[in-house]
């Protein structure tokens, strides 16, 4: 009696005068569910969502993770560091799309589409406009829960993803522009802020969001004389607060960009493109009046770009001669610092995927959290995004009605 006494009162501190009916509500919701990893080969995908020690809390909150050997390798986690925390290690991608839940990092392949079961939910990045009708029309007819890092938000209404991505894509396209314009990738020879008696060099920035901001303030750190336009005050006005230190900003004019752009030595694209924005902020004609081996960093060129002469190009050949300026337009730049990215992805999915396991079923954890919900862009067969059923003329629903159905 006395130990039924002492298991009460302890169930009672835990969930408060929680009634009997509830707690074994509460009992039921929680649920264990294997994780699979596989190995990235499409786009020089060098990350990982999960590392090691965001496995090791999975595991010991009683989920399996299953990880293709080596899909750690380029972010350096080995597949004994892996085993080490209890992860189970097999060879084939086949054996981890057995999973109830995968995660990866680039957009599912053909060939991983076909491995895929329904009801199993799949987590990974979608660059909706880069995908055919096709694309999708397979993942509808697999029946699974597609859930994009794109479209995911946090409780301050944000996409945490894009939002780390884009700091480390910002704070890399000025170390990129850099390597560019020195003579060891026969730039024109200079270094980026300057010295002494000697000219700092003019950065011109497009778009005052997270990446522009990161962009901004490394310039800053390394010496340069930065320029940002953007079309939207409030987000100048923050950006000053932010910085704490004197940037010249303007609204995007084009009289004014082109202006900007003939003495500029670096123009970096982080300009995030929305549906009613031109196609391109930067024309051609502008472009053409740019010095000789100046250099764009186009960080939009997962989006399309926001330079007319911006081509999609990969860490293999990522630059090519336009008008005379380089051009650098990889999209997943974070590749570059594939560890690093790698910590920021698994520090965001590692207590997304803790919270689908309380939840005990993916339909009570998208029901529980609206941020999460607006993820998910297929739900068992249907497509749940109207953007998407817009762009290739695809019957959608959307997903809040559809959850609150069931």
């Amino acid at each position: 009696m006395k130990k039924i006494q002492d298991a009460s009162r302890q169930v009672l501190s835990k969930y408060g005068l929680t009634p009997q009916e509830e707690m074994l509500e509460v009992y039921q919701q929680k649920k264990k569910f294997s994780i699979g990893i596989p190995l990235e080969t499409s786009m020089q995908e060098a990350r990982v969502p999960l590392a090691p020690l965001s496995v090791a809390s999975l595991i010991e909150s009683g989920h399996k993770v299953v990880i293709q050997r080596s899909a750690g390798k380029q972010a350096h986690f080995s597949d004994e560091k892996y085993a080490s925390y209890g992860a189970t290690m097999v060879d084939k991608a086949d054996e981890v799309f057995q999973s109830d839940v995968v995660v990866k990092i680039a957009p599912f392949t053909e060939k991983e589409i076909d491995l895929m079961h329904p009801e199993q939910i799949v987590f990974s990045s979608i660059h909706a406009s880069s995908q055919s009708r096709d694309y999708f029309s397979r993942i509808m007819r697999k029946k699974v829960v597609a859930i994009a890092y794109d479209m995911l938000k946090d409780a301050q209404n944000c996409y945490p993803i894009v939002r780390s991505m884009s700091e480390i894509a910002g704070r890399s396209s000025i170390m990129i522009a850099a390597e560019y314009l020195s003579n060891i990738h026969n730039g024109k020879g200079e270094m980026l802020g300057g010295m002494t008696g000697v000219k700092p060099s003019e950065i011109v920035i497009l778009g005052a969001g997270t990446a522009g901001e990161n962009a901004a303030r490394t310039a800053q750190g390394m010496g340069a004389q930065v320029r940002v336009f953007d079309k939207s005050v409030h987000r100048l006005t923050r950006l000053l607060n932010t910085l704490n230190r004197p940037v010249f900003t303007s609204v995007l004019q084009p009289q004014v960009l082109e202006r900007v752009l003939r003495s500029a030595d670096v123009l970096i694209g982080a300009v995030r493109m929305m549906d009613d924005a031109p196609m391109y902020i930067v024309t051609e004609d502008m472009v053409k009046k740019m010095k000789d081996n100046s250099v764009i960093v186009d960080i939009s060129i997962d989006q399309g770009g926001c330079v007319e002469t911006s081509k999609l190009t990969d860490h293999n050949n990522s630059v090519y001669l336009k008008h005379g300026v380089v051009h650098y337009c990889v999209p997943n730049i974070a590749a570059r610092v594939a560890r690093t990215a790698s910590y920021a992805m698994s520090n965001i999915l590692a207590p997304v995927l803790l919270e689908l396991g309380e939840s005990g079923s993916v339909l009570n954890f998208l029901k529980n959290y609206s941020g999460y919900r607006n993820g998910v862009y297929a739900y068992n067969g249907i497509l749940t995004k109207k953007l998407i059923g817009d762009m290739y003329d695809m019957n959608s629903r959307d997903i809040d009605l559809l959850i609150s159905a069931m």
